[in-house]
Parts: structure tokens; C-alpha cells; sequence
């Protein structure tokens, strides 16, 4: 393994974004090796960093230092000339220089392989979206992942003289069809209250905390999942999710409420209910249910204000009539 003290040492120094270190590394090496070595080629090809990865998102700090960061990008190439060019590209690539700007190479672990270096284009889409095309019909665009199409769209493209990866990630980050746009809304609205607004005070109420933890994870997932629908903007996997609420311009603080569940311990809420109390209305002694309904609340008057539901109950199953009514 690579020895990772430069990085670390310089991280706690002046710590730099992957995507930063990226690009620069490209305009140090990677484009005069491609215009001097690939004349042929550097007019097929993409360059930038996009893909797997807490680097590609931006979310990249110091602790994700120890692993797949360093000096390094991707070059994309159509399948022709991949074939036909790829291996002695990816050689010249590895032999550029390994420290730059006072980092090491990039420590790659072997779940980390082939996110950069000389990639297939047609391969690099088809292994995150897991179809060999970009979606055109409603049922190809339910079909892919929102994270796969998350990853897909992130980072950032350093030059395309070709047009052709940039294309297909115009194509992609023109968002989902109004119809698919809607139906993961009203998908994700009725797993939010499901869980969040029945099932976690049925399961207190029955004294199921591990069952009540399920579901109030269920509804932190699904509520944030409302958020980027409404923003228009793909949501990550778990692992970012919360951390990429800090950039949507709606319902943002809908983060920062969500971190209060953890703070609030329920319990005495629910000692010595009944199973005749709290069937048709809340346990508000349960700061936890305080909160939720607080997101719902937001939620709701963001579904008001884009002209999607004009009913004012915080219930979010309540209003998926409505969302159906605008297919």
C-alpha cells in the first residue's frame, strides 16, 4: 500500500477537495499528454471526474483522505476508440507523476478500481445506471436507482470536445418526466407517513422501540427523499443524503430538524398508554412526534406553494389524491 502520511500530514494542513486536486492535476499533466502523445484521440474524448465517490459529491473532508483520493481523473472514451486506444492510454496515464502539489497518489482500494484512469463511456454510464441506455420512457426512468442517477450527474466535466458524455449527462440532468417526477413523490410521501405518522407511535404505544426505530429511520429517508423531489434534484445514497440537504434551496432546514429526533429520548412519553389513547390524536407529550409533524407541516406548505396540493393537512397521505390528479 501507498504511503498515505503526505496525504493525511497534508490534509491537516490544507486539506483540498478531490475535485479541486482533479482538475488542477488534469491541467498540470493530463491534457498536454493527451495532445502530445493522442493527437487522434483527444478530440473523442472527455475528461473531468465524475462518478463514485465522496470527491465527485463535494463531500470529501479529511477522514476521506485514507482512501481512493489523490491526484488523479477520468478520461472517457466511445468504445471504438477505446478499443482500439485504451490500454496505451491508460499506460501513459500511469505513468505521469504520482506526487503533485504535495500529495501522493491516489490509494486505491479494491472496491475503489476503475472510477478513474481510461474508462469506456458507453460502459462508465451502463455500470451506474445499470441499463445500457439513458431512459426515454417512464418505466426506464422508474427502473434506475434516484442514487445510481445521482452518481451519474455529479462532479464535473473538465472538457468534452467530442459532446457526446456531455450530452448524455445534459439528458440526465434535465431531471425526471413530469409523470416519474410525480410518482416518486406520492411513493415517497406514503412511505413518510406510513412510517413516520402511524407506525412509530403504534410501535411506542406497544412498547416495539426497536420496530419504533425502524420506522422513524424509515421516515428520516423518505422525508429527505420529498425534500430533493421538490428541489428537482436527484438524492444521493444514505451515507450523503442528510449531508447534501445543505445545498437545496427548498426545504433545506428540514435537516437540521431531522437531527433533532436524536435528541429527544421518548420513552416517558409512553409509559402507562393505554390502547385506548392517542387513536385520533397525537401524543404531543413525544417530542419526536412534535418534530415530525413539524417536517410534515413543511412539506405540505411546499406541495401548497408548487401547485401540487391545496390541502392544509399535515397528514402526507392525504394529499396523494391530489399529486394523482396532476398526472
Amino acid at each position: 500500500m501507498k504511503d498515505r502520511r503526505n496525504i493525511i500530514g497534508q490534509g491537516e494542513h490544507c486539506m483540498m477537495k478531490g475535485l479541486e486536486l482533479a482538475e488542477k492535476y488534469y491541467e498540470a499533466y493530463g491534457r498536454q499528454m493527451l495532445e502530445e502523445r493522442f493527437p487522434q484521440v483527444v478530440g473523442q474524448a472527455a475528461m473531468g471526474l465524475v462518478g463514485q465517490g465522496s470527491e465527485c459529491f463535494g463531500f470529501d473532508d479529511e477522514i476521506s483522505t485514507d482512501h481512493d483520493y489523490g491526484p488523479s481523473f477520468c478520461i472517457w472514451l466511445p468504445r471504438e476508440t477505446y478499443r482500439q486506444y485504451g490500454e496505451e492510454i491508460q499506460r501513459a496515464y500511469e505513468a505521469l507523476p504520482q506526487e503533485f502539489m504535495g500529495f501522493t497518489g491516489r490509494v486505491v482500494q479494491e472496491q475503489g478500481q476503475g472510477r478513474v484512469g481510461v474508462l469506456c463511456l458507453e460502459d462508465f454510464y451502463a455500470g451506474i445506471l445499470g441499463c445500457d441506455k439513458i431512459p426515454e420512457t417512464s418505466q426506464e426512468w422508474l427502473d434506475v436507482n434516484e442514487e445510481d442517477l445521482a452518481t451519474a450527474t455529479n462532479g464535473k466535466i473538465f472538457e468534452d470536445r467530442f459532446g457526446v458524455f456531455t450530452s448524455a449527462r445534459q439528458r440526465l440532468l434535465c431531471y425526471y418526466p413530469r409523470e416519474v417526477w410525480i410518482r416518486r413523490l406520492v411513493q415517497c410521501m406514503a412511505k413518510a407517513a406510513q412510517a413516520g405518522q402511524y407506525n412509530y407511535a403504534r410501535a411506542m404505544k406497544r412498547g416495539e422501540r426497536i420496530a419504533a426505530e425502524l420506522a422513524l429511520t424509515e421516515f428520516i429517508r423518505e422525508s429527505m427523499k420529498v425534500v430533493y423531489l421538490l428541489n428537482r434534484k436527484y438524492a444521493p445514497y444514505d451515507k450523503w443524503i442528510h449531508r447534501g440537504m445543505k445545498g437545496l434551496s427548498v426545504g433545506a432546514e428540514i435537516g437540521d430538524m431531522l437531527n433533532l429526533l436524536y435528541t429527544v429520548d421518548p420513552a416517558e412519553a409512553w409509559e402507562g398508554v393505554s390502547t385506548d389513547d392517542y387513536v385520533y390524536h397525537l401524543n404531543t407529550n413525544d417530542g419526536r412526534v412534535l418534530i415530525i409533524e413539524a417536517v410534515c407541516n413543511i412539506i405540505v406548505q411546499e406541495l401548497n406553494a408548487q401547485g401540487l396540493s391545496d390541502g392544509q393537512d399535515n397528514f402526507l397521505q392525504n394529499h396523494l389524491p391530489a399529486l394523482l390528479g396532476k398526472l
